[in-house]
């Protein structure tokens, strides 16, 4: 198991792809990158460590906004990567990073890198 896990919710198989090119490109293989497309698995992975996150909002299942509450209440960096509006995320979860579909990978694998750089992350130990 590798000692950095970052989940990616996207239900577009294109747009996850470009999500976990540009994520693996920035952590190499040290990296487990965890591909689901609806809000019940995201539910499940969230039940393990995560380093970080990167949530589309409408996805199969609903809205990823209780999987974003969930990481916010355990301190589990995470962004919001969405063709949604930015006023469309509840209050409580208005602070949080937004990356607006159509994004840049660089702007992805720069979230990723400043989410594992925080001082209250650590590598999760498998």
């Amino acid at each position: 198991m590798a000692d950095i896990r970052v989940l990616i919710v996207e239900d577009d198989p294109f747009i996850a792809m470009d999500i976990e090119s540009a994520v693996a490109d920035q952590l190499g293989d040290g990296v487990e990158l965890i591909v689901v497309e609806s809000v019940a698995e995201a539910r499940r992975m969230t039940a393990k460590p995560l380093a970080c996150a990167l949530l589309d909002i409408d996805v199969v299942g609903g809205k990823t906004f209780d999987v974003a509450s969930a990481l916010q209440d355990i301190g589990t960096p995470f962004a919001f990567v969405s063709g949604s509006a930015p006023h469309e995320v509840p209050a409580a979860l208005r602070g949080v990073r937004f990356l607006r579909k159509p994004f840049s990978t660089r702007e992805v694998a720069a979230f990723v890198k400043s989410a594992l750089a925080m001082p209250a992350l650590k590598t999760v130990q498998g």
